[in-house]
């Protein structure tokens, strides 16, 4: 190992904070410095939802690593602190801390940037440059603190994009006391994630009190004393306008690839906006890697271009980036599987592979689906669950699965092991599962989905 290696991380969200911790692992003699632009050492951006209910009771327990935990690991963290500018002829970056400018050279730079809220275009969102008073996006600690200052038992909330995000929120905040409207412009919710009959189970389970309007869209916000009051909400297909009252706006619309400082240095932006980033996380320029949210990799099933935007492929970025930015030698699998879960209104969901509308101009796809319980039918305590499966007509292998409702993940889990893997229907339904009558049926669901779709495809061969 290079003993006076150079390591440099801009940003300490999971990915940075992660890149940090194995680049100390890798090498235990390198100076590494991470500079972050926020308050906060890394936190859990997933968690904060959860820090509005009062599930998670205090904010600061989403740091995951304190600035003590760097202290100890020799890792020097530079809070509040923005780089400005990365010389690549000179290998150093530029940065300021109020009126300090700080220059630190780098023999490997790694850059997790993260993304930016997407703001949909709303008459009046924002007032001189910065969103108008009562309009907030969830992205950081800060956020949640203006938003949490800001609810009352009885008011209203509206919530624009019914995505996890969006109904995490609306779920917590339902759990304030507060009365929620969301509106979300596609015809189906959490589309990014199920296909619409899967959808259509979990909008049976949310609450009446809480109003879900598909294909409508966000107009204008109506302001009262520089504050918003009402919300003007479109019909896109009866083209009507609608207006409610709202004492808070919710933005969950999605983000957008933070790539200033990269697209600066010469760094190659792909089709989807993000960094492109290989293997072991290095981008087009020497001794650069990119991690996180500002990047895009490949899709395991589709083997397209795919923006990087889940918690869980981050963290594995980064410790791709810190072993190499450190001299090892790490490489991530050939494509993500973009596995992923969420719980909201008290049923669970997750999903891995694309979306049947993802997938149809690629592959000619069987599906099939499962609606049973968790338990045998003589056992009390049965809970739901719905699992979907796509399989290649030709092939017979599992190119996605959603699931909802009890232990839905780790079902999915299962069925991410087994895409890796690789394995076709036919040998998952002859998988052997654990049975009790009070943990689990003779036969999981997982498998029954599998036996429905073998059964499809051999009708049809």
């Amino acid at each position: 190992m290079n003993q006076n290696r150079d390591i440099v991380i801009i940003g300490c969200g999971a990915g940075g904070g992660t890149a940090a911790q194995f680049a100390r692992k890798t090498d235990r003699k390198s100076s590494i410095t991470v500079f972050e632009k926020g308050k906060y050492p890394q936190y859990s951006k997933c968690g904060l939802p959860y820090a509005i209910s009062g599930t998670i009771p205090d904010i600061k327990d989403l740091i995951e690593f304190s600035e003590e935990w760097f202290k100890n690991a020799n890792i020097d963290l530079l809070l509040e602190t923005t780089v400005e500018k990365i010389d690549i002829d000179n290998q150093k970056v530029i940065a300021r801390k109020d009126n300090d400018v700080i220059e630190k050279s780098y023999d490997s730079l790694i850059i997790s940037t993260g993304a930016r809220p997407f703001f949909p275009p709303i008459k009046n969102l924002e007032q001189k440059g910065k969103l108008a008073d009562g309009v907030y996006v969830v992205r950081t600690i800060d956020d949640v603190e203006k938003i949490n200052s800001k609810i009352k038992t009885g008011g209203h909330t509206t919530i624009i994009g019914a995505g996890l995000i969006g109904l995490e929120m609306a779920d917590n905040l339902r759990k304030k006391g507060m009365k929620i409207t969301v509106v979300e412009a596609l015809p189906m919710i959490l589309a990014k994630n199920l296909d619409e009959d899967m959808a259509k189970i979990v909008g049976e389970h949310i609450p009446d009190d809480v109003k879900i309007l598909t294909n409508h869209r966000v107009e204008k916000v109506e302001l009262t004393n520089r504050k918003i009051s009402k919300v003007v909400i479109k019909n896109q297909e009866k083209n009507e306008e609608i207006t409610i009252e709202s004492d808070l706006l919710i933005i969950a619309t999605g983000t957008k690839p933070d790539i200033d400082l990269a697209k600066s240095i010469g760094c190659k932006i792909g089709t989807t906006g993000g960094i492109v980033v290989n293997k072991r996380c290095k981008t087009s320029i020497n001794n650069v890697y990119a991690i996180g949210d500002c990047t895009e990799f490949v899709d395991y099933i589709t083997a397209k271009p795919s923006l990087v935007g889940l918690g869980s492929i981050v963290v594995r970025q980064g410790i791709s980036a810190g072993i190499n930015a450190a001299g090892g030698d790490y490489e991530l699998h050939k494509g993500i599987l973009n596995t992923s879960t969420s719980e909201f209104f008290g049923i669970e969901i997750a999903a891995v592979g694309p979306t049947t509308k993802r997938i149809n101009d690629i592959f000619t796809v069987v599906s099939g689906r499962f609606n049973g319980s968790s338990l045998p039918d003589y056992y009390p305590g049965g809970k739901p669950i719905s699992v979907k499966i796509l399989v290649d007509k030709y092939t017979g292998l599992i190119i996605s699965a959603q699931a909802v409702g009890d232990n839905a993940a780790q079902r999915i889990n299962m069925f991410a092991c087994a895409i890796l893997g690789q394995l076709d229907v036919e040998t998952l339904r002859k998988l052997e599962t654990a049975y009790a009558p009070p943990i689990a049926p003779t036969l999981d669901a997982v498998t029954l989905v599998c036996d429905i779709v073998s059964m499809k495809l051999n009708r049809k061969r």
